[in-house]
């Protein structure tokens, strides 16, 4: 048997109403919030990333999936969605279009990473990107729309935790004096954290290993080396935070696995999910369109990862979106069958759902289908009802039933509700 390639999910039917509530609240919040969609391929040029993301990372460096195409071209799958979302905003001039840009998007990624519960090879983001402005009011009102989406997604117990990284003014000289610091306790560090030293020694100060954790509480902040202008830009993002509600706490060990980053930098995080518990994060990155060869441009954005957001999705929140139709025909033979199905037609076509039960089976049979979609009433249609004109309703949750004609059950259809109480 041909099983999903290790690291690949199937997404079941069952699974799916989280998945669509997810993605439908989503695009409702963002566009209160005035950001648009954007689709960018599913590949890249290999470039894009090595430039954009930076060659010493881990996600350029071992987590790409990277493959020449038919003309000798490097391909790769994207890793990330920044990246291609600045490419496009620089190819098609979208900052043209609208100063700021606001874009929202929604799709798959592609690393090569040791499968983990919630974290998959093929995995999914939604994230959101603001192009064209560095006023910090905005990197608190992408945080509150970010912060909203969980609220109506009914996950508690979220933590929103923040840092500045510096800029290109200030970094240098900070990373200088981090390597020293790491050089002087090199062994006491894992050895990824030891390799990371020498190509990418930022990264050490966010390694999760137990081990690490006690020589890096000894290493420099970055707080404490900031520039004037990354401080001035820090304090008014955390006073814009407040202004708004939002609670935070500051982090100063918390940096990005991406080399674009710049400034701000947020992640926020659940208890609810254990130890791999980071739902979303994101920052500033003013220098990556000009890396990628359009015009100096300022930008921020999140991206959260659906899988996590998934688990963290409380089965409540699922019930109440739920879109499975509520109303099942139970026809019992085949002419039963030619009017439910006339009926069927009618009912959709007042923009209601209802389920159609074709196989020809049991009466008790046929309820335990209703059951398993999750019905709230079975319409039963036999010789007698049909001769009657005196159609069963039944109540699949209080366990009662009445009888009903057709035109009173379009009528239902029709108004939402009537004197059956049928509740679509």
């Amino acid at each position: 048997m041909v099983r999903a390639v290790k690291g690949t999910k199937d997404i079941l039917p069952e699974e799916m109403p989280r998945w669509q509530l997810i993605e439908s609240t989503a695009r409702n919040i963002f566009a209160t919030f005035g950001f648009e969609e954007i689709r960018t391929p599913l590949f890249e040029e290999t470039e894009l990333f090595h430039r954009g993301i930076g060659e010493a990372t881990d996600v350029v460096s071992k987590e790409m999936y990277t493959f020449p195409d038919r003309s000798g071209n490097s391909l790769t799958l994207r890793p990330e969605m920044t990246a291609s979302v600045v490419r496009a905003t620089i190819e098609h001039r979208l900052e043209l279009y609208r100063n700021p840009l606001r874009l929202f998007y929604i799709g798959p990624m592609f690393r090569y990473e040791r499968p983990q519960k919630g974290r998959y090879r093929q995995f999914h983001q939604i994230g959101a990107e603001v192009i064209g402005s560095d006023h910090p009011a905005i990197e608190a009102e992408a945080i509150e729309m970010l912060l909203l989406l969980l609220e109506r997604l009914q996950v508690r117990g979220s933590e929103l935790v923040i840092n500045s990284i510096g800029c290109p003014s200030c970094r240098p000289d900070f990373l200088n004096l981090l390597r020293n610091a790491v050089s002087e306790k090199l062994e006491r560090f894992c050895a990824d954290c030891r390799d990371r030293s020498s190509r990418n020694v930022l990264r050490v100060l966010d390694c999760k290993q137990e081990t690490c954790q006690e020589p890096i509480e000894s290493l420099p902040a970055i707080s404490d080396h900031l520039c004037e202008g990354c401080r001035s830009h820090f304090l008014q993002f955390r006073s814009w935070l407040e202004k708004r509600r939002v609670p935070y706490q500051v982090r100063s060990r918390l940096v990005r696995g991406l080399d674009y980053y710049e400034k701000t930098t947020f992640e926020i995080s659940n208890g609810l999910l254990g130890a791999q518990n980071a739902l979303a994060g994101g920052g500033r990155y003013d220098g990556l369109s000009a890396l990628l060869g359009g015009k100096p441009s300022k930008g921020f954005g999140f991206a959260m990862g659906m899988e996590r957001l998934v688990l963290a999705l409380p089965e409540e929140a699922v019930k109440e979106s739920s879109s499975t139709p509520e109303l099942c025909l139970v026809p019992l033979g085949e002419k039963a069958l030619e009017v439910a199905a006339g009926v069927a037609s009618k009912i959709r076509q007042a923009g209601k759902g209802c389920y159609l039960e074709y196989e020809a089976r049991s009466l008790k049979a046929a309820l335990r289908s209703a059951d398993r979609i999750r019905a709230r009433w079975a319409l039963i249609l036999g010789d007698n009802e049909l001769q009657t004109g005196q159609w069963v309703l039944k109540d699949l949750t209080a366990q009662t039933q009445r009888l009903i004609t057709e035109t009173e059950l379009l009528e239902a259809c029709a108004s939402g509700a009537g004197k059956t109480q049928i509740l679509f």
